[in-house]
Order: C-alpha cells, then structure tokens, then sequence
C-alpha cells in the first residue's frame, strides 16, 4: 500500500467528517473506523498477493478515509455526549469546582475555566460538562438587580445596581471555589466569512459557557482552599503578574507577557490592529515560529553540551550521536517552553510536526519530503482534527510544504536539507550565506501565501515582506530571549521593554503607509488554490518564461468580486451581532449600514468583531451609515466603521455634542428625506423636524427607513415604541406597509403594537435580539401578536445572519441553516 496515498486519504475522511450538518449516533462512526482498521491490516498481510499496484493504492486511500470519517465521528459524539442540558441553561446552579489556568482580567471583570467537581440545582445534584467557561463580571449581574424605590430618584438605576454587586475577587490558578453561576450553550455570532466562536469552544473542550451570580441577593462566592495541582499555572500567573508590576508602561507590558506565557488578551486591540496591518500578528503570541527557533536554538546547545560530554564518558556519543541528542533535547525542552507559555494550539500542532520529523529520521527512516509532510500533516490531524477548520494550520503547513518543494536544498528521495554553506551559496561567507537563504525562504513564504490570506483573512499587508525582515530577528533573536531571561532577573524587562517600543515605533511607522495593506472580496476555494498554485510557480527554480504563467493564476483572488443584486432590486443583510441592530441595505451600486451594533467593552464592540470583517469579505465601499439613534447597542461599533469606510456620510438623530460628531460630522435624519439608488427609493419617515427642539428619549428620535422599489418594501425603524408607531400609523399608515420589518426595539414590549403591525402588514419580521438576552427579547406578548398575525417573526438568535432581497420577497436565507456543522449549537427559543 502506498504511505502517501493512505496518509492522503485519512485526512480526507477527516475533512469530510467535518462536513456533516449532524453527528450519527455513536455506533455508526466505532463500525466505520473498526472495519477500516480490520481492512488495513488484512491488506497489510496481503499486499504482496497477486493485483495491480494501482488498485491497491486505491484501496488504501478509500480504507484510510473510511478510517479518518470513523474516528473522528466517534470522538465528536463521544465529546457531545456530556453536552449542558438545555433544561438547566438560565437557571442558578451552585457549582464546585477548581480553576485550572491563570484567568484572563479585563475592564469589565474577569474570566476564566473552571473543572467541575459537583453541581446542585435547588438542592438536588446535576450533571453539567466537565470543564465550562465563566466571567465574574464588575456589574454584570447587578443590572438584574433591583434596587430600592427610593434610591431610583437619587440615582441612575443602572448606578444603584451596580452598587449592589459583589466585584470579583482575586483568583488563582489551582484554587477550589464554590459559587452560583448561570450557564448557557456555546452559542457565538454566525456571519457569512465571521469567526467561528463554538469552534473554537469545541476545539477547547468548552461545553457550556455563563457568569457568576454574585448580586446582593445571590450566596456569595466561597474560596475552599488553594491547590498545587496546576503548579505551571500558578507559575505563569505569577510571571504575569511580575511582568505588570515591573514594566510601568501597560501596552509594553502586554506584549511582552504575551511572548513570555502567550497571554496574548494583554495585548491592546490598536496594538493587534497594527500587527495586522504590518503582517506581523504571527509573531506576537507563541507561534510556530517562535516554538521551531526555541526547539533549534535548545538543539544546537544540548548537541554541544553532548559533543563535550565525549571526552568524559564516551559511550554516551556511541550510544546516541550528537545530532540525535541535540534533535531530541531541543524538542523536550520546546515542549517544556510551550506548556509554560500556556500549550495553546498553535504551538501544539508545531510540536507535533516537529516530534513527527524528527523521529521519524531517528528512526532511520529517509521518506521523500512530500510523504514527510504529509506525515506530519496526518499526526496533527489525528490528534486535532478540528485544525483542518483553523486558518493557522493551513498557513503553517502551505509554507512548510512550499519550502519544501522549492528549496534546491533539499534532496529528491531524502527530505534532508544541505548546509546553509553549500548550494548556490557555497562561496559566500557562512554568515550572508546565512542571511540570503532566510530572505529567500521569506519571499517564497510571502509570494505563496499572500493569495492564501487573501481567502482567509481578506487582507494582506503589502509592507508585510519589510516588516518581517527586521520583525522575525528583532522578536526571535533579541526581544523574546530577554523577555524570558526577565524570567530569572526581572530587571531584563526594562531593556525588553525598550526594545519593544523600537520595534512598535517601527511597525506604526509602516503602517501609517498608504496601501499599507490591501482588502479583496472573499473569493472561492477555487481561486486560493489557484492563487497558491501561481505564487508557489513563481517561487520555483523553473526558466523565468515557465514561473511567469504563475502571474495569471494570482488574478482571480486579487480580482474577484462577488454578484451584486440586479439594477432596481435591492438586499437587506441583517448582521448576527447580539443585542442590538446592524443591517446591511445593498442596491446594483450602493450600499448603507443602518445601526452598527453594540459595544461589549472598551477592547470589542460589534464593529471590529462582525461588521469590519464582514464587510471587508463583502467588497463593500459603504456610501452612508445610519446609525438610527444613541444607544450603545446600536452605535457601539459606529467608530469602527467609520474607521474602514472613510468615503461613508454618516446620517443619524445624535446630538451635536456626541463624541462620534468628532470623527465624522453627522447629517440629521429628519422626515420627509429621500434619494434614490439604482431604481430604488430611500425615504426617512421618522423623526421630524420639530423633534429635534424639544428633550425626548433616544428611542423616540431612531431614524425610520423605508426602503422600496414599487414592488417590495422593507422598513427599518429602530428603537421607537408604541407613541412613536401610533404617530406613523396615524400620519399616512399606506406608507408602511412593507414585506419586511426591522422589528421594533429588538421585541420589547413598549413596541410593536396592534395598530403599528396592522398598518404594516409585513410577510417577514427580523429581531435582532442576543441568544438568552438579559431583557428577554423578543418579549412573549410581542411574539404572540406576530404569530396572530401570520406574521414569520426571525430571530437572529436562531437564524443567524439573515438575508432577504426584493427579488425573490417569499424567501429568507439564514447563516445557521446554510452553513451548519454539527459543533453548532441549535438553540431551543
């Protein structure tokens, strides 16, 4: 049988499994791999009988992918099997249980894992899943709490609340701790392109996520008593906590605890955008990269150290060579380097592949380099096979694989790489020869992967290939060195810090380029492939006139632009952004935001998280963002967009003294405005000109959009409630009838009243609510005057992103259904 093929056909059944919409029941998957296995060896004790070598092959290759289908089938329903109970999801269970890694603090509290040891619910134990994820928030909780009458006309409520909640204390690694929390199913946003949040949970073994209920009226959170169960932990912790002590300047800080224990939320969010946009992200946490310089550094001291030990005991050098021993050290003391830098899976999949390579040539083995790869590939896999979903994992193993296939270093037959002194550069001093192969290897990476980013991120920094020449040395080889060294002698970290302020000054200097870096619409798989296919074409060896052809294989990536709706037709694209309203109005040309989502903290808010990205993966050039009123739910990722789309007018009812009137000046909305696009017409029917003299709440003053193009109308309206839709209903109610209605006020019950919903008459109604929202919207009473009414009510918490066009009005497209995978979480309401 052929290693490579059946190695191929593994991670195929892998891929294909990761496909499926639903997970069989268990039996299914065990019968599958069981009967792989047993096929796999009865060839393997016949693959010297009669039949063509290609038919074997084939064998091969179909068994391996039954296989990989089968194993990682059962370990997905084995895993889901403790899944939470939707039953127990919102209710107040008492929890015991230990903190096995350094929580993650924040402006808004804290966060952290917590392995179940036992569970009550109302005296009675429960079973919930073995390890969740919880925040102890400043003031969370406290928001449900009621406080007393008469201190609501002395303060703002959400004030008196917040006062009546108990702040997080101090938590530690190792501890044991009793406390009532409440819990819900992983359920993240679910956007065309977004990131895939109960992925990553899953892949984290996070089964249920929630907050601690530490309100005045909630038992209060019980330390039972520390622990050295977790003892790297706690070390890690305590570095952390070092690093902010020492180091004055928070941002320097950060950095530098994110390359020594790979805490990489210490790092600001401005940081992280310049790190993108300069292509340099990769080298800001504990990578690959920094994990295969560690290993190679670690390998060339212990392969010394065992060269001297020969003249004291001899048969030690007999016994193992140099090199193996320098190879195995260095992998031992780089497995060492990872868990204190918190294991995370990045620096995981590098050590396999490094453990996969290297024992494999202790083991006598010579393999072509293409089968090596594949190896390794299939062991991560195996371990993971989650990873095949990751952007890092394609990126690690298309670079590695490029290099391999286009180093002249390397032999056919072998895998094995010459010195850097032979070669084309065998004349040249060892150490330029040194530096011209690594800026090779640098441009082969960066022209292979650029149209692979492309796909996957949607952006590619075009100062990415200067960046990282000074960047990889100055964090491999100066500044992480003495950032660990800070370790053993904490005063190193002040001339770590000052390094990383170079560097910083540097990469802000680079970023501050125009066209700095590039943004392209979302293209096919199609398009990735061949756009790696051109760039690794161009990176080869071959005669100029053959690696030129590579050029119009980079196009379609770099080119592509998604359909656009025909002319006189127009599409709405409600965001999944949580609590809060963001909807995308496209036309042939032109395109409007209405609402740009909440904001969850002073790092995050809906415009970085969804919106910025979604929008770069759509092509869009936005042409105005209504942001319908104040509310943080609906302005809080306003600055975020603005930020990516300098061409848009921003059109809102905020005052003139709101800080976003500092970044863009705001045009009022005012009744009676009207423009058209592409054959279709935008009105403003809300509020009116006088509204703006006298005071109001921010909901009385969301700007109502009607969107029509005589045929379909859809009608966006905000946060108003009932006055405001008896006032529109009692103006011209023929104007509002409309297929599609932004439900009012995400559901609440101050809105969607009878006269408005029959003045309306809408075939869909979309409310952008967050799963298991605070406020439980949509309200009950509003869902049943909906469904009164035959009215289809969406709720993005079920639906996902939902899309609905004027073309095809009997028809609504939602996230969760078109891209379903059986880590996602089907919620019950």
């Amino acid at each position: 049988m052929s290693p490579g093929l059946a190695l191929a056909g593994f991670i195929a059944g892998v891929a294909l499994q990761l496909q499926q919409p639903a997970l069989w029941p268990w039996q299914g998957y065990a019968l599958c791999a069981l009967l792989a296995l047993l096929a796999l060896f009865a060839g393997r004790l016949a693959r010297h009988g009669p039949g063509p070598s290609w038919g074997k092959a084939l064998l091969a290759f179909g068994l391996a992918t039954l296989l990989g289908f089968g194993s990682t089938g059962w370990r997905a329903s084995v895993f889901q099997s403790s899944a939470l109970e939707s039953a127990l999801e919102g209710r107040d269970i008492e929890v015991t249980g230990s903190v096995p890694a350094m929580p993650q603090p924040g402006e808004d509290g804290l966060r952290f894992r917590l392995d179940v040891e036992s569970a009550r619910l109302d005296g009675r134990k429960v079973a919930l899943p073995p390890r969740i994820l919880l925040g102890w928030y400043s003031g969370f909780a406290g928001r449900e709490a009621r406080a007393p009458a008469q201190n609501l006309q002395e303060a703002d409520p959400f004030e008196a609340a917040l006062a009546l909640q108990r702040q997080p204390q101090p938590l530690r690694a190792g501890e044991r701790w009793r406390m009532t929390v409440r819990l819900k199913a992983p359920h993240g946003n679910s956007n065309p392109h977004g990131f895939d949040y109960e992925l990553w949970l899953w892949e984290q073994g996070l089964q249920a996520t929630g907050y601690v209920r530490a309100g005045a009226h909630d038992a209060p959170p019980e330390k039972l008593s520390g622990s050295w169960q977790y003892p790297v932990e706690q070390a890690r912790q305590a570095v952390r906590e070092k690093i902010f002590e020492r180091v004055e300047n928070r941002q320097w800080a950060g950095i530098i605890a994110a390359l020594v224990v790979g805490d990489q939320n210490a790092i600001e969010r401005a940081d992280w955008d310049v790190f993108r946009a300069t292509g340099v992200a990769h080298l800001m946490s504990i990578s690959g990269l920094h994990i295969t310089m560690f290993a190679w550094a670690a390998s060339l001291l212990v392969g010394g150290l065992w060269r001297r030990s020969a003249f004291l005991t001899p048969r030690l050098c007999l016994a193992l060579p140099a090199a193996g021993a320098g190879a195995l050290g260095g992998l031992l003391l780089a497995t060492l380097y990872a868990l204190f830098a918190g294991w995370g899976v990045p620096a995981q999949r590098t050590l396999l592949m490094l453990a996969t390579v290297i024992l494999l040539r202790q083991g006598g083995r010579q393999w072509p380099w293409a089968q090596t790869w594949l190896l390794a590939m299939a062991v991560v896999v195996a371990v993971d096979p989650w990873a095949l979903m990751q952007a890092g994992f394609w990126l690690s193993f298309v670079a590695v694989g490029v290099l391999f296939a286009t180093d002249s270093g390397v032999r056919p037959g072998h895998g094995v790489q010459e010195p850097a002194s032979q070669g084309e550069w065998r004349h040249w001093p060892r150490w330029l020869a040194g530096l011209a192969r690594a800026a090779r290897e640098q441009w082969v990476v960066t022209l292979a992967l650029t149209p692979l980013s492309l796909l996957l991120f949607n952006q590619v920094s075009l100062v990415g290939l200067l960046a990282n020449a000074v960047a990889i040395p100055a964090v491999t080889l100066l500044i992480t060195p003495l950032a660990l060294l800070g370790v053993l002698w904490a005063p190193v970290w002040a001339a770590t810090a000052a390094c990383v302020s170079l560097l910083a000054l540097f990469l802000q200097w680079l970023a501050s380029w125009p066209l700095a870096s590039i943004s392209v619409a979302a293209a096919p798989l199609w398009c990735a492939v061949a756009g790696v296919t051109g760039g690794s074409l161009l990176a080869t060896r071959l005669p100029w006139h053959w690696r030129l052809l590579g050029i119009p294989l980079l196009l379609p990536v770099l080119l592509w632009q998604p359909l656009r709706v025909a002319p006189g037709q127009f599409e709405l694209l409600a965001a999944d952004i949580g609590q809060g309203n963001a909807v995308l109005v496209r036309t042939a040309g032109h395109s409007l935001l209405y609402d740009a989502g909440p904001r969850f903290s002073r790092e995050s808010d809906a415009g970085h998280r969804v919106l910025v990205p979604l929008l770069r993966a759509l092509g869009e050039r936005l042409d105005v963002l209504m942001v319908s009123h104040r509310d943080i739910d609906h302005i809080g990722g306003a600055a975020a967009v603005l930020a990516m789309q300098p061409g848009a007018r921003l059109l809102s009812s905020i005052e003139d003294t709101h800080p976003l009137q500092a970044l863009r000046k705001a045009e009022r909305c005012t009744a009676g405005q009207h423009w058209e696009w592409d054959g279709v017409q935008f009105e403003l029917l809300h509020p009116p000109a006088a509204a703006y003299g006298t005071p109001a709440k921010p909901n009385a003053m969301s700007c109502v959009l009607r969107i029509s193009n005589g045929s379909r109308t859809a009608l966006l309206v905000g946060d108003i409630e009932a006055p405001q839709e008896a006032a529109l209903a009692a103006g011209d109610p023929a104007r509002l009838k409309a297929d599609f209605l932004l439900v009012p006020h995400h559901g609440s019950k101050t809105s969607s009243s009878a006269v408005f919903l029959d003045a309306v008459q809408p075939q869909w109604a979309m409310a952008q609510a967050g799963y298991r929202n605070r406020f439980g919207h949509p309200a009950e009473p509003v869902v049943a005057r909906y469904e009164a009414r035959g009215i289809s009510l969406v709720k993005s918490a079920t639906c996902g992103a939902a899309t609905w066009d004027s073309q095809h009005g009997d028809a609504l497209r939602c996230q969760r259904e078109e891209g379903k995978r059986y880590w996602h979480h089907v919620p019950g309401r």
